[in-house]
C-alpha cells in the first residue's frame, strides 16, 4: 500500500508541476479614478506606473494606452483604456506564454498574472499619489 501512494504520488508530480504554470487569464477588474483628477492626469499616472516595471508604451490616443513587456523571449501586450472614472486592462497578445483558450476560457503562464497584479498596484498607487497633490 505504501509503495503504491509512493508511486502515485511520483507519477502526479510532473502534472501537477505542468498545472502550475497554466492560469485562467481574466482580466481584472476596472481600477477606479479618484475624483478631481483630469483624463490627462490619469494617463500621466498610468505611464507613471507601468514604466516602472519595464512596460513600453506603444500607442497613447483616444483614451487608450497600449504597452508592451519584452523580458528574454517572453512578450506580453496589453491595451490600457482610460478616463477620468476608471482604468482598465485588456489582454491584447503575447508569445511564449503559453496562452490557450479551452471551451470558452483563456488561459496563460502564471508570470502575466503577476505583471498584469503588479502593474494594477503600480497605476493605483500612483492615481493616488496624484490625487494627494
Amino acid at each position: 500500500m505504501d509503495r503504491s501512494r509512493r508511486l502515485l504520488a511520483l507519477l502526479l508530480v510532473p502534472f501537477a508541476f505542468m498545472l502550475m504554470g497554466a492560469h485562467e487569464l481574466v482580466d481584472p477588474s476596472p481600477i477606479a479614478v479618484p475624483s478631481g483628477l483630469a483624463a490627462a492626469d490619469v494617463a500621466k499616472a498610468i505611464k507613471a506606473g507601468i514604466v516602472r516595471r519595464g512596460w513600453v508604451v506603444t500607442k497613447d490616443e483616444n483614451g487608450q494606452i497600449d504597452a508592451t513587456l519584452n523580458i528574454r523571449r517572453h512578450t506580453a501586450k496589453v491595451a490600457i483604456p482610460y478616463n477620468d472614472k476608471e482604468v482598465a486592462i485588456k489582454y491584447v497578445d503575447s508569445t511564449e506564454l503559453d496562452y490557450s483558450e479551452k471551451k470558452g476560457k483563456r488561459y496563460i503562464h502564471g508570470n502575466y498574472v503577476k505583471w498584469i497584479r503588479n502593474m494594477q498596484a503600480d497605476i493605483q498607487r500612483e492615481l493616488q499619489m496624484l490625487a494627494v497633490k
